[in-house]
């Protein structure tokens, strides 16, 4: 394996899909491995993106209209790649995000109709060049994934309060995505139970990034 530039590994998916979890089980297959993982988020991940995520997670739903929300997510990216990505990379760690730009784009574009021409210039403008080496984009049913979104946080939460049509334009969203950049996004089942999806999760990692196996479930 190189041990020089780190890699970027991106969860993607809808409410309720798991990312969290299978970040945290994908983090400790790769140190066992002996590779120095960053495990980090989106809004948030630095102390400035933290607190704009405080200002996107909180609230109404209809508190911001979607090119405020565009901002408030760049502005937040822009500082979580300066304090965070960035110098982890550089430093040869690998890098784990709970939601990275791709949510953007299928939250406030496919969800809330907003420009792809100008997310793209948001993008341009918060991240240069950078992309993720490898995006994992988990996949359910939005009932499904709304219900165990509800059933974890209690409720509450600002983008689980949008319409059913809402989330079902996001997860269309993600699968569009997932479409036009195929060598970048990998679309995984996450409907199943977690040590299931886990093991999906690290078969694409494993064969994508050319990992050795690890665990007995290669």
């Amino acid at each position: 394996m190189d041990r020089g530039r780190g890699r970027f590994i991106t969860f993607e998916g809808g409410e309720g899909a798991g990312k969290s979890t299978q970040l945290r089980r994908l983090a400790a297959r790769l140190e066992a491995l002996g590779l120095a993982v960053v495990a980090t988020r989106e809004p948030g991940g630095s102390p400035g993106a933290e607190q704009i995520r405080e200002l996107l997670i909180h609230g109404e739903a209809d508190r911001w209209d979607r090119t405020t929300e565009a901002l408030l997510h760049s502005a937040a990216r822009r500082d979580h790649l300066r304090c965070t990505v960035e110098p982890a990379l550089a430093a040869g760690r690998w890098v784990l995000s709970d939601r990275f730009a791709d949510s953007t784009a299928a939250y406030q574009g496919y969800g809330h109709g907003m420009a792809p021409e100008t997310l793209q210039l948001l993008y341009g403008i918060a991240v240069g060049r950078l992309k993720p080496d490898l995006t994992l984009i988990l996949d359910l049913p939005v009932e499904q994934g709304l219900e165990r979104a509800a059933a974890r946080r209690g409720g509450g939460a600002r983008y689980e309060a949008l319409d059913r049509a809402f989330h079902e334009r996001v997860r269309e969203g993600f699968l569009a995505i997932a479409g036009s950049e195929p060598e970048r996004c990998a679309v995984l089942d996450a409907s199943g139970d977690a040590e299931a999806v886990e093991r999906a999760v690290w078969r694409c990692v494993a064969e994508r990034l050319a990992l050795p196996a690890v665990g007995g479930d290669s």
